[in-house]
């Protein structure tokens, strides 16, 4: 089950998503509970690279009302960068005073090794002895891995010289042995405004959504067509697949949409990553989540036909150049969905 919910109220939407998730099956109130959000450096969440406080807020509300006492948040920031800074730039030190909910930098941690696969891994001893960890990671792009999602973001349960070592081993192996290793609970993913193609920021594109579902893996693999890539595009998660960590999202997956009515008017103009592309496309009250997979997939191919229309005010028209989402079903040539995922985009712009 992978539920989307749409909105700018941030804290809102996560704690529908939650309470419309199946988190109740694997989640009891007795238990632990450790948040872990990206933090890769301390950086503005509005510039695409770090988890927004208000989804935690969202998050911490659930969890309250389900009845959880014992929250805190865990993490360790990139190398050479202060997770406790990072607290305090993303707003992490006023969330925790407002709910008692404790901060942790796991800098400060003991790690443990363990083995799987021929890799010895360090990795947290408070994460690893969580009763119930909540994956919170930001939907953005990589440049060495493509995606960074919910497998990559346990990174931070590791210390920074492990975190180091890991990109001379590769990446993608040593991903898949340390979500073997370190069992997520839960996953709430942060898609409001991921950067289009950097994992430290700076090119966010707004989408104003929330992803939520139990397995990491599955819901990297949604996540990754959301921004232009097949499952397979990504090596992690191709051999998480051959090593049962999970399936990719199928047919057979039961998606769930919140709001999808609701979704937030595109906000992304003034954006210099949207600018590029400004000339390309003919927009009329177009849906922030449908406009991001729309930039996205110009980004990712090299699209130089027609003009593309996109957006609500072209619903019952009809056209001759190519439209995206369902509101240019009329159009001769359409790429369809509500949103669209930029994957889907991507291959309808080179079939034309």
């Amino acid at each position: 089950m992978i539920v989307i919910n749409y909105g700018k109220e941030r804290a809102k939407i996560t704690h529908d998503a939650l309470k419309a998730s199946d988190i109740n099956t694997y989640l009891k109130p007795e238990h632990s509970v450790s948040l872990k959000p990206n933090l890769v450096s301390p950086k503005p969440s509005n510039m695409g690279s770090t988890t927004h406080s208000e989804v935690l807020e969202g998050i911490i509300l659930f969890l309250k009302d389900f009845g959880i006492r014992n929250i805190n948040i865990i993490e360790n920031s990139s190398f050479g960068q202060s997770a406790k800074q990072a607290f305090k730039v993303c707003g992490y030190e006023t969330l925790s005073k407002k709910y008692g909910v404790p901060l942790i930098d796991l800098g400060d941690d003991r790690f443990v090794t363990l083995k799987h696969s021929g890799y010895e891994l360090k990795i947290s001893e408070k994460a690893l002895n969580t009763d119930f960890l909540i994956n919170v990671p930001v939907l953005k792009a990589h440049s060495q891995t493509r995606l960074t999602c919910c497998m990559k973001n346990l990174k931070g349960c590791m210390p920074q010289s492990e975190m180091r070592r890991f990109h001379s081993l590769g990446l993608h192996k040593p991903i898949v042995a340390l979500n073997a290793l370190l069992k997520t609970g839960y996953c709430v993913v942060d898609g409001i405004c991921g950067d289009l193609s950097f994992e430290e920021g700076g090119t966010p594109v707004e989408a104003n959504r929330v992803i939520a579902g139990q397995n990491p893996l599955t819901v990297d693999s949604y996540c990754a067509e959301l921004i232009g890539y097949k499952p397979d595009d990504i090596e992690y998660l191709s051999i998480g697949k051959k090593m049962m960590l999970g399936e990719y999202y199928s047919g057979k997956t039961n998606i769930v949409e919140l709001n999808g009515d609701r979704k937030p008017l595109n906000q992304a103009k003034s954006e210099r990553i949207a600018d590029r592309y400004r000339g390309q496309i003919t927009e009329d009250s177009a849906c922030s989540v449908c406009y991001a997979a729309l930039i996205f997939a110009l980004h990712r191919s090299d699209f130089r036909g027609d003009k593309i229309c996109i957006g609500q005010g072209f619903k019952g028209k009809s056209a001759d150049c190519p439209g995206i989402g369902d509101c240019t079903r009329n159009f001769r040539l359409h790429a369809g969905g509500c949103p669209p995922k930029a994957s889907d985009i991507i291959s309808f712009l080179k079939s034309i």
